[in-house]
């Protein structure tokens, strides 16, 4: 029986990245796709497949949030995880919210497979790199940020706005909000005050 494959990324070319690796493979059907959390749960009214490739870091609703959102209306699709991150919060987060497991971006077509198959089978796959980042459970670890994600926290430190941040960055408020949401998950934080306590504790603001 082929596995009936869907993927929600926000980037065209990791999408056609991926299906034109698995579309070759007998044991998959390539269901489509959606780049926001919104059009995937549309298309899940429509179909159901049995396994999603879920981007974590998504404009509007992340893909840590519509892990959640899928697996309570849908428990029986199985998600895997789909980021350039390792971070622990990332994946730990993922896996809290019902994932079957988690794999990078930089996977090869045989570690996807073999991910895909796990998932179905209601086994959790883990990579390599996500184990390690689960594994990096010291509190001396750093969050580890991209560059752009250093300016918005130096502005959010600030006081600035989205709509402000954006304005300094000549990038969209959809995008500083995007970057805000991932420096809330990468730090573990519950709200800016304490996004910013704990910046300023790790001397990176």
């Amino acid at each position: 029986m082929k596995t009936r494959l869907f993927i929600v990324d926000d980037h065209y070319m990791v999408i056609e990245g991926i299906r034109s690796l698995l579309q070759q493979e007998e044991d998959i059907e390539w269901m489509g796709h959606a780049t926001n959390g919104e059009s995937c749960l549309a298309f899940l009214q429509r179909q159901e497949p049995e396994v999603i490739l879920m981007d974590i870091s998504m404009p509007g609703m992340s893909g840590i949030e519509l892990c959640k959102e899928v697996k309570s209306h849908y428990p029986g699709i199985r998600i895997l995880g789909l980021s350039t991150f390792n971070q622990r919060s990332f994946v730990e987060k993922m896996i809290e919210n019902g994932a079957s497991g988690y794999v990078l971006k930089n996977a090869s077509k045989e570690e996807l497979l073999k991910a895909i198959q796990a998932a179905k089978a209601f086994k959790t796959y883990m990579s390599f790199e996500a184990v390690q980042g689960l594994r990096s459970h010291s509190e001396k670890d750093l969050p580890i940020l991209t560059r752009r994600e250093k300016e918005v926290l130096e502005w959010i430190a600030a006081g600035l706005t989205n709509l402000e941040i954006a304005e300094k960055l000549f990038i969209s408020a959809t995008t500083v909000d995007t970057h805000r949401k991932n420096l809330m998950i990468k730090f573990e934080a519950k709200n800016v005050a304490a996004l910013i306590h704990l910046a300023s504790k790790a001397g990176l603001v």
